[in-house]
């Protein structure tokens, strides 16, 4: 079955229901795969991403189906419109940046943002949608070099197996991201890639790779 969301939910990745994989946002669309008794199985079909529902938030949602899901997809968009809707991307971030918030693992609605749920929601806003996760947004996008990168690319980070990071670039050797406590800002801030700060350090000895938004991970006709 398929539900579309009235409010922000929490999903899990455990079925004790205490460690946040993902966030819902209010309008999106959810497929049950499987019914336990204190959760639910499901996919968000925007992203294709699985994870737990807790059955108590099944009165935050309403009852739909596939056509209405495809019906408030966003329109097919070529590289050049969504080169276009860039400022939109990047002006989502910064009102982010200014609002206050905290590094939130999972976290994909305002205030608090994971890195790439920063990202996603982001172009989500500027109706692009792109996968959840750094690493799966690496694989997505069109790799380009650091002597070509631009306003809009996306920076990742992580070992040399897999992107564990990721942030927007913004000019002037700057980008913004969304980081933790430990090794960065706790929260939405601006950072360089060859910066002398510890955070900019920490990061840019992490670089992994660039990539360019160029298509929709799902969109409408």
């Amino acid at each position: 079955m398929i539900y579309r969301s009235l409010t922000n939910i929490n999903i899990y990745d455990s079925p004790t229901l205490d460690r946040l994989a993902t966030q819902m946002a209010k309008g999106r669309y959810l497929r049950v795969l499987e019914t336990e008794p204190s959760f639910l199985k499901i996919q968000l079909l925007e992203d294709n991403y699985a994870g737990l529902l807790d059955r108590q938030d099944l009165e935050k949602l309403e009852l739909s189906d596939r056509q209405s899901f495809i019906h408030n997809l966003p329109p097919a968009l070529n590289s050049q419109a969504i080169s276009d809707r860039i400022p939109a991307v990047i002006a989502f971030i910064q009102q982010a940046m200014a609002t206050p918030n905290e590094y939130l693992w999972g976290g994909t609605v305002t205030p608090n943002y994971d890195c790439s749920g920063l990202m996603q929601a982001a172009f989500a806003a500027a109706g692009v949608w792109i996968p959840r996760d750094a690493y799966q947004q690496e694989t997505f996008g069109e790799p380009v070099s650091l002597d070509q990168v631009q306003s809009g690319d996306l920076l990742f980070f992580g070992t040399p197996v897999k992107a564990t990071h990721v942030g927007i670039y913004i000019g002037n050797n700057e980008y913004i991201h969304s980081s933790g406590k430990e090794h960065g800002h706790n929260g939405i801030a601006i950072s360089a890639i060859a910066g002398l700060d510890p955070v900019s350090q920490w990061y840019g000895s992490q670089l992994r790779g660039i990539a360019r938004i160029t298509k929709c991970y799902i969109c409408g006709n």
